[in-house]
């Protein structure tokens, strides 16, 4: 994507619209008063309910710990206009218009939030029992599945596959994982990495079913392309999202393969004067030398920082922000806690630091000398250390790497 061309305005924008009401919303709209700016911010939410995070849902409001996981944030405080329940319908950016389920709402500047909608399984809408997993809504339709125990059927064993099976054993309920692939997190780790993490779906009790694919569903029933048939008190689907664009069509905002706007490095939409953040945004990264596409919280609440200060900056001509993190996500499932930070397909090695057969292992991959990702199990203090050194581009020494004993950051060329 061309550098975009969208100049410094004369004078500071007046009115800030963010369509979106999620984690990278709330910090947009959050982070626009932290940096000072004065003028009108409105956040346009789809959902009914006060904001909210995601995480918990597939935790502690699943299994009814908690009723909620609303942002601890004061809107009317900060003078940020809430406009939830409404849902954006479409944009005009040469009028400044976005178009809502309530009408047009101008702006000066516009940043896109939507984030991320779930994959449905094709030719299960609208039968009894199958359910996603992404709103308060959809977890506040499981809670009771749970409690009452009924055998379940997960279709994928990604990130959220296994935080749900993980959620409904500890409920007690009989689970089994059907995945189409010949293992869990097929696209987002090596064969090799993946591996160890099958079992621990069977040292849960939970059924991991690979090279299965679903045929279709009846009520009450999976049936799988080998007549395998799976009773299902609820089946509940997790075989991945896509961006929530589809409402930008005829807009002319430019969109990448997987249907995301397509970012330049300030964040910026190939419209001017609008902005997108979070998941449903796609960024050009100086650090990996290629454009990355992040489904992650980490995401969401550390690409606001770089909007604000670009939005509040633009008036004065200060040198837009350039957004190049090193992505950060983390998973608990199965009694582990699984985090990853960094971007390994550029890489050349892979190091082990553990057993995998034992209750904490790390993984670190390097392009030369430099540490460029790593994948931690169990083992906070390798994240926290690995990710200043990807941060920082300290070259490293794999012989001391392989050492789990050592400190990564005693592990330096």
């Amino acid at each position: 994507m061309s550098e975009q061309t969208q100049e410094p305005g004369s004078s500071a924008p007046r009115r800030v619209v963010v369509a979106g009401a999620g984690m990278a919303g709330v910090q947009t709209a959050v982070a626009l008063r932290e940096q000072g700016f004065t003028g009108t911010v409105s956040l346009i939410g789809a959902e009914p309910h006060q904001p909210y995070d995601r995480p918990p849902l597939s935790k502690a409001v699943l299994l009814g710990k908690a009723e909620g996981s609303a942002f601890d944030v004061d809107f009317e405080a900060l003078g940020i206009e809430l406009r939830l329940g409404c849902e954006v319908r479409g944009l005009r950016p040469g009028d400044h218009e976005l178009d809502t389920e309530d009408g047009p709402v101008p702006y000066d500047v516009l940043v896109v939030a939507t984030g991320a909608e779930p994959i449905r399984l094709p030719g299960a809408e609208g039968v009894p029992g199958v359910h996603l997993l992404r709103t308060l809504d959809d977890a506040e339709r499981l809670r009771p599945v749970l409690a009452r125990r009924q055998d379940i059927v997960v279709v994928g064993a990604g990130w959220i596959g296994a935080e749900f099976a993980t959620a409904a054993r500890e409920a007690g309920c009989a689970v089994t994982v059907v995945e189409a692939a010949e293992r869990p997190l097929t696209g987002a780790l090596p064969a090799e990495v993946a591996a160890p993490m099958a079992g621990w779906y069977a040292d849960a009790g939970a059924v991991l079913r690979t090279h299965a694919r679903v045929e279709r569903v009846e009520p009450g029933t999976v049936v799988l392309d080998d007549g395998s048939r799976l009773p299902a008190g609820a089946v509940v689907v997790g075989i991945g999202a896509r961006p929530a664009t589809a409402w930008l069509s005829g807009s002319g905002i430019e969109l990448g393969t997987h249907g995301e706007i397509v970012a330049d490095q300030h964040l910026r939409s190939s419209a001017p004067d609008v902005y997108a953040v979070g998941d449903c945004a796609s960024f050009p990264s100086g650090r990996y030398g290629e454009r990355l596409l992040v489904h992650h919280w980490d995401n969401a609440l550390q690409g606001p920082r770089t909007v604000a200060v670009n939005i509040v900056g633009r008036a004065s001509g200060e040198t837009p922000a350039v957004y190049d993190p090193v992505p950060y996500f983390w998973s608990e499932q199965f009694g582990r806690f699984v985090q990853y930070a960094g971007h390994h397909a550029a890489a050349d090695t892979t190091l082990w630091r553990g057993d995998t057969d034992g209750p904490a292992w790390t993984v670190c991959w390097l392009r030369g000398d430099r540490l460029v990702a790593l994948l931690a199990v169990g083992r906070p203090r390798d994240l926290a250390q690995g990710r200043r050194l990807i941060e920082s581009g300290t070259p490293m020494n794999p012989a001391l790497l392989a050492d789990p004993a050592r400190p990564l950051k005693a592990a330096t060329a």
